[in-house]
This record gives C-alpha cells, sequence and structure tokens, in this order.
C-alpha cells in the first residue's frame, strides 16, 4: 500500500514535472531539474524528448545521472550529436521548446544566478558557473525552472544575471532582440510562481497543500505578489509518489547510496 504522506520536496518535484507535455523537447538541467523530467517521462509524458547538454538527444535513463556526461545518458539515448551540433542546430535552431533549469539565486524577474554569491571580484562563494544555462535561457522556447524557496535564494536582485529571465519586467527580452517566451513557471517546495502577464513579475498561483501565503511572504525577498483566486496544488498521486520513489531508489542502488531499507533489507 503506497504512503500517500509526502515531503516539500517531492511535492515541488512532481508540481514541476506536471508542467511537461508528451510533445516538449525538453533541455534538461542536472540535478532537481533531471528529476521532474524523467518523472514526466515515466509517468503522464511518456512521450517525451529529453535532451542533456552532452549531445544525448531523446534520452530514457534508467536511473538519474550523476553528470552531463554520465554514460547511463549516452546508452539510453536514440542518438549522440557533438556537442557544437547540439547548440548550434538543436538549441540555437529553435528545436527544442522547454528548457528546464534550477539556480541558487533567483529574482523577482526570474534572472537566475549559478554563478557567484557577492561581488564577481571578491565573491563570497564562487558557484558551478554557466555551462549551457544562458543559450537554454534564451534560444528555448519557455522556461522552467525548479528550486527549493527561501530568502537567501529567493532575492531581490541576483548577485549575478547567469541566465537571464525577463530582466528589469515588461517587454525587456523583446528590446533585447529575444524572441522567445523566458521563464514562464518557477516550482519551489512551498507554491507555483508564474510571471505576470504585463510586467514579468513572478506571481504566486498556486499554494502546495498546507502551505499559506504568509509562509510564503516570510521565505521570499521581495514583497510577493499573489493572483487574484489562488489556487492550491493538487496533492501527489500515489502513482506519482510510487514512481518517484522507485525512480530515486534505483538511482541511489546504482551509484552506492542507497540505505539497507532503499535496498529492501
Amino acid at each position: 500500500m503506497t504512503d500517500t504522506t509526502y515531503s516539500a520536496t517531492e511535492m515541488m518535484t512532481i508540481a514541476a514535472a506536471r508542467a511537461l507535455k508528451n510533445d516538449d523537447v525538453c533541455f534538461v538541467g542536472i540535478g532537481a531539474p533531471s528529476v521532474a523530467c524523467n518523472l514526466a517521462r515515466l509517468t503522464h509524458a511518456p512521450q517525451i524528448t529529453l535532451i542533456y547538454e552532452s549531445g544525448t538527444l531523446g534520452t530514457r535513463p534508467d536511473v538519474l545521472p550523476l553528470s552531463i556526461g554520465d554514460p547511463e545518458l549516452c546508452h539510453t539515448a536514440l542518438c549522440t550529436v557533438s556537442v557544437p551540433e547540439m547548440f548550434a542546430y538543436w538549441l540555437q535552431g529553435g528545436r527544442i521548446s522547454v528548457g528546464f533549469l534550477g539556480g541558487a539565486q533567483i529574482d523577482r524577474w526570474a534572472n537566475i544566478n549559478s554563478t557567484v554569491i557577492g561581488d564577481y571580484m571578491r565573491p563570497k562563494v564562487r558557484l558551478p558557473g554557466a555551462g549551457g544555462a544562458p543559450e537554454i535561457a534564451s534560444a528555448c522556447g519557455q522556461i522552467f525552472v525548479i528550486m527549493r524557496q527561501g530568502r537567501r535564494s529567493f532575492v531581490p536582485k541576483v548577485d549575478f544575471i547567469t541566465s537571464f529571465g525577463h530582466g528589469e519586467g515588461g517587454d525587456h527580452r523583446q528590446r533585447l532582440g529575444i524572441g522567445t517566451r523566458g521563464p514562464t513557471l518557477v516550482a519551489t517546495d512551498l507554491c507555483v510562481m508564474r510571471p505576470d502577464a504585463l510586467t514579468k513579475e513572478l506571481t504566486v498561483t498556486s499554494l502546495h497543500p498546507g502551505i499559506s501565503g504568509d509562509q510564503v511572504v516570510e521565505a521570499t525577498g521581495w514583497p510577493i505578489r499573489f493572483a487574484e483566486g489562488v489556487e492550491e496544488t493538487p496533492p501527489p498521486t500515489p502513482t506519482e509518489l510510487d514512481v518517484l520513489r522507485d525512480l530515486q531508489a534505483r538511482t541511489a542502488r546504482a551509484h552506492g547510496t542507497a540505505t539497507e531499507h532503499d535496498a529492501g533489507g
């Protein structure tokens, strides 16, 4: 019998996965984006095309990859192309409908920082960096973001713009000649946000079960806006939980991080 209790991280992952469709071609980031994208593939979107930065097209990993260079991605892909072809033909050619990203910081206009915390020349923390995220943010049809929510990560202004979201809001993307939609969804462990149609400022559209508006306000570094008629995010279904937990248990066993319980002991 399925344990229908769930964690905040499971709710976040499932809420993000639900945004993907069967006919999407999705450029997948490692980590939380990869979990959400593969959950979608294993549940409601079995025909989704997943693409990773290393050049794997249509990959269907049995376990979650440790990095873009994980052999699991190449082994289960329809084909693998060179990185220049991936970016020049597939990404910059407009052939990818959704980019799925995370980051260390995000601001009210959905600009993402994964480069440094603090001043660029004298950072408090130097992060992994951009990778392909800047190109993903500008060239994919739209961007979904998944991040845990707190004042250290949801900040009034990011310390460094790694991935351009909506800039300073409004038509900033269009004024810069960027023709794609940019971030259209941010899924957190507390809520789901979408940009306002006019201002592009992130706005709460649904609260996860048991989460109050005050909790979201407390976890956000700017005066967060709420949409009219904020909904409650549907809780995870037993199937979603079963598939997610099975995927993570397989991954833990494959990577040698399974507990005795995960291993069936």
